[in-house]
């Protein structure tokens, strides 16, 4: 009885974690749903309109070229997530697999990177970005890598894939050695398949960074044909006044891509978090 008390109430606690969570979402879709003459401030707050429209999702695709802003974050996003997975791969498996004078050294100097703040590093950033001619550039290519090289690593994926790496018996890379498997077959043949999960959830965390990262192409950016969807959303807030009803419909299309990334690596999500979370 005790047991069947505590999975209740351990339930009812996460449904009402979930509902409070969703609640932002819920009036971000109701306000994008809202017309003129409802008003989306009001006390209470009333999650469901009475008149539904979608002449706001109209409109923001009259006003701006919400497209391509779609199309540009879809690249910026995908080129993002691709490099990370191949560059935090490479570092994380000499630092799992390999043994060599320092290892240890390296693996936590690259931890100490997560306590220092973008916005630290973000002038010489800058200035590197702008001695490449990589800062607003006419090119598209040019453009792109100013907003694609600064993330294409991050410490958070090397040790996500150094754990990942770990847990993986040596007895499998023995017998490839007497296969006569080399380093390089090892690493890309047999062991990144079986730390595809992993791959997987730096992939998910990767895009949706990437896909919301709204400070760094606001910066680099002034040529609106290479806006990214944060930056080509933040138009349609004007100087002296802002029109929410098409913030949250521009809000709600830039969800969407972010949500269809995730249903199709979900399968891969949990086993991604357990997978990585062995202690090396």
């Amino acid at each position: 009885m005790k047991q069947h008390i505590k999975g209740f109430l351990i339930h009812f606690t996460l449904i009402l974690i979930c509902l409070f969570c969703l609640l932002p979402f819920l009036w971000l879709t109701s306000t994008a749903l809202k017309g003129s003459e409802e008003n989306i401030f009001q006390y209470p707050p009333v999650f469901f309109p009475k008149y539904p429209t979608i002449e706001n999702f109209k409109e923001v695709l009259r006003l701006v070229p919400i497209l391509k802003y779609v199309l540009n974050s879809f690249i910026v996003a995908i080129f993002t997530v691709i490099l990370n997975l191949i560059f935090s791969s490479l570092a994380a498996y000499p630092l799992a697999r390999i043994d060599f004078k320092g290892k240890n050294v390296v693996f936590f100097l690259i931890l100490t990177t997560l306590t220092v703040p973008f916005q630290a590093i973000m002038l010489p950033l800058y200035i590197i970005i702008l001695k490449l001619n990589l800062v607003d550039s006419m090119s598209y290519i040019q453009g792109y890598l100013g907003l694609i090289l600064p993330f294409c690593v991050n410490a958070f994926g090397i040790f996500l894939l150094r754990q990942a790496f770990i847990v993986i018996p040596k007895e499998i890379e023995e017998q490839a050695l007497i296969d006569g498997c080399n380093s390089f077959q090892i690493f890309y043949k047999i062991l990144l398949p079986l730390i595809k999960p992993s791959l997987s959830l730096l992939a998910i965390f990767t895009f949706v960074g990437s896909w919301g990262e709204f400070l760094w192409p606001s910066i680099v950016l002034s040529n609106q044909n290479l806006f990214t969807l944060p930056v080509g959303i933040n138009e349609l807030q004007g100087a002296f006044s802002a029109n929410y009803r098409l913030i949250a419909s521009g809000a709600m299309i830039s969800i969407v891509p972010i949500l269809l990334f995730f249903l199709t690596l979900q399968k891969y999500f949990i086993k991604g978090n357990t997978e990585g979370s062995v202690k090396g």
